[in-house]
């Protein structure tokens, strides 16, 4: 991402200065670029304080999505470390037992879900030795324990209708209407689940290994661990709500999973001063991708202060021009999937790229949320 901000602010030595006109909806406020109007400027170079200066103004940029990946991951670091997670997989487990099968929809639903929501993955790497117990106790091998965890997260979070880190920071990007297509992804979302766990049941079937049966069976869940179950459920269900009905955005989810860290801590009489301890051990541990985000999002800052940015959106605009927009669309998506191979963060990718391929999506005649969908599928 370094040498990714050192070529960009390189480029603007290189790359002609231009400028599309962009007229705004007085109704939607959305602003779009006017077909034809590009021509090249003149204007001052930026120089190394601008390159320096821009990491931390990307950073401060993304303030309220910065703070929610600290704030989330706090949280679910305090609830993974109680145990209850383990516990409830565990339980589920133990009453399907010869039931295999269902075990391994169920523990994907799960899973699923959790990305699809909030865009947990990362957060349940904690689990995987817990999870492959779980696996090898089901006769099934440990790709089959991190494809029913991790693997399933992933697929929730790639086509979730309301995942914050894509789609919802995505259509922030393209000025859509939040949630908007909320329809359309969630029927994707179904069709795409349906198809990745049949992959992952087949490959279960075809791969098994001798069980091991676990020592320990839980019989009945613990009150305590029921309770903050039940109040990590409630605030995913608040979430999604708050998305869907009351135009809530980062600082709200922030807020709510703020105060479940806070309380599951309390409720597992780790006080105040032991919560707040390892409610800062989780937000250490997601400070790489908060440095990833802030390094992203300060690469559209340089071509915009550098003044190139509407002439990439214009090289790339002219070999797509007599293209339909269909082949463009899927033009778009094929880019996005190549980049995130060595970009795997969702939300970089977005700040990365939604500046460009926005404007060039309205020139080639692409509705924007197509271009949102292409992001997010690719």
């Amino acid at each position: 991402m370094l040498g990714i901000i050192f070529l960009t602010w390189g480029a603007t030595f290189i790359i002609p200065m231009g400028s599309y006109t962009r007229i705004t909806d007085p109704d939607s406020g959305r602003t779009t670029v006017v077909n034809g109007s590009y021509k090249e400027i003149q204007g001052e170079f930026l120089d190394v304080l601008d390159l320096i200066l821009a990491v931390p103004e990307g950073l401060i940029s993304r303030a309220d999505l910065i703070v929610l990946i600290f704030l989330l991951g706090g949280c679910f670091f305090i609830v993974e470390k109680t145990g209850a997670i383990g516990e409830g997989l565990q339980w589920i487990v133990d009453r399907l037992k010869g039931q295999d099968w269902i075990a391994l929809v169920l523990v994907s639903l799960i899973f699923a879900t959790g990305g699809a929501t909030i865009g947990m993955q990362e957060e349940f790497i904690a689990l995987t030795p817990l999870l492959i117990a779980f696996s090898r106790s089901m006769g099934y091998n440990v790709f089959v324990a991190i494809g029913m965890s991790f693997g399933a997260a992933v697929v929730g979070s790639a086509f979730s209708p309301m995942n914050p880190f894509a789609v919802v920071l995505a259509q922030q990007e393209a000025e859509l209407p939040l949630l908007s297509g909320l329809g359309f992804r969630l029927a994707f979302l179904l069709i795409a689940l349906g198809a990745y766990i049949f992959f992952l049941w087949r490959y279960a079937r075809a791969n098994k290994v001798e069980k091991q049966p676990r020592s320990e069976k839980v019989e009945s869940i613990s009150p305590l661990y029921v309770l903050i179950l039940f109040l990590v459920s409630l605030t995913f269900g608040i979430v999604t709500y708050g998305l869907l009905l009351l135009d809530w955005g980062f600082n709200e989810i922030s807020a709510c999973f703020f105060v479940v860290g806070i309380l599951t801590g309390l409720l597992a009489r780790l006080g105040i001063n032991g919560t707040c301890m390892m409610y800062v051990e989780g937000m250490k541990e997601m400070t790489y991708a908060v440095v990833i985000l802030g390094l992203a999002s300060s690469i559209p800052l340089l071509l915009e202060e550098g003044q190139i940015l509407d002439t990439v959106i214009h090289a790339a605009f002219r070999p797509m021009e007599g293209l339909p927009p269909a082949l463009s669309a899927l033009g778009m998506m094929g880019s996005q999937a190549l980049l995130h191979f060595p970009l795997m963060s969702y939300s970089a990718q977005a700040l990365m790229t939604m500046p460009v391929l926005i404007p060039l999506s309205d020139l080639v005649g692409v509705s924007r949320q197509v271009c949102v969908l292409a992001y997010q599928y690719g």
